[in-house]
């Protein structure tokens, strides 16, 4: 509907951001995380990382954010300033301001708490980066285990008790990225796995650029926090959502030196090559299970989480 309503060239394309005249980058984001506070962040934290990540995988650095706060009648100040205090400390870490912002005050009742969108502009440092840029042999990685964020978002809200702490990966992309594009690395495509995590990243690109990508099960990395939530409540951890954690297509010539730049942060220790772009089947993921057989790893067809973001 909103693709009907709103269609231009631009749009179409549907990139993490949208790429405007003398390599400039837009992009908007809104946050309705449930809990506001959570291991690992909270919903301030969220919304700087979320839209600043957006335009670092369109090869962008994040420069001028707006923020719009939607705050429930009776909130408390000190919850606000807290919130705050992290999006200072999250917008230094990329190297950006706000420089413009609204605010409203609704009735109680009328919003949970706190509702924040984010909006932001960069600019291009690397030139070139589309999930239609995929070719066959190119090879996939992700940066960090995965679905974190879902699990722990989960955990949050209904009061599990684990007998170790799981956080999100929430977490600022760009210093990541720089790394890669003053290391040399030519990312083809690069996408952050939110919602949908990474079978939703990968299913858009393997669409976009009219190729199949094959997965290597025993390849992608997860914790046994996350594989044991997962396996208790039925949840299939490459659809639950990250938030510090994305996905990155090269050319096999780069992708063991972009892993290597990876594992230089402590945040991607775990950073691995899970599979590659194949012509087996046209707009295909592939899952090559760990008993030698093979899967369709569809797109997500619902939201099992509501509000993780």
């Amino acid at each position: 509907m909103f693709f009907k309503s709103f269609a231009n060239d631009i749009l179409a394309k549907s990139e993490d951001g949208a790429v405007l005249e003398d390599g400039i980058v837009f992009s908007t984001d809104s946050f309705t995380v449930s809990p506001l506070f959570f291991a690992g962040g909270d919903i301030g934290k969220l919304s700087i990382c979320g839209t600043c990540n957006d335009l670092a995988m369109m090869g962008a650095k994040p420069k001028y954010l707006s923020v719009g706060f939607i705050i429930e009648e009776g909130l408390d100040v000190a919850i606000l300033e807290t919130i705050t205090e992290s999006m200072k400390k999250e917008l230094e870490i990329n190297g950006a301001v706000i420089v413009s912002g609204d605010t409203k005050v609704v009735p109680k009742g009328s919003v949970d708490k706190l509702f924040i969108n984010t909006s932001g502009i960069g600019k291009i440092e690397c030139e070139g980066i589309s999930c239609q840029n995929i070719d066959e042999g190119d090879i996939i990685l992700v940066s960090c285990d995965i679905a974190r964020h879902g699990a722990c978002i989960f955990v949050a809200r209904e009061g599990i008790e684990l007998s170790s702490d799981i956080k999100s990966d929430c977490a600022s992309l760009y210093p990541l990225i720089k790394a890669l594009i003053d290391g040399g690395i030519k990312p083809k495509a690069l996408r952050d796995a939110t919602r949908g995590g990474v079978a939703a990243v990968l299913n858009e690109w393997a669409n976009s650029s009219d190729i199949c990508i094959e997965v290597e099960e025993n390849a992608i990395p997860i914790s046994d926090e996350v594989k044991g939530i997962c396996e208790i409540l039925g949840f299939d951890p490459m659809i639950l959502a990250n938030e510090g954690t994305f996905v990155l297509a090269v050319s096999p010539n780069d992708a063991q030196k972009a892993l290597e730049l990876l594992r230089k942060f402590e945040i991607c220790t775990n950073a691995a090559i899970i599979g590659k772009a194949t012509n087996a089947m046209k707009k295909k993921v592939i899952l090559n299970s760990n008993y030698g057989t093979k899967k369709p790893l569809d797109m997500p067809s619902g939201e099992i989480l509501p509000r993780i973001c």
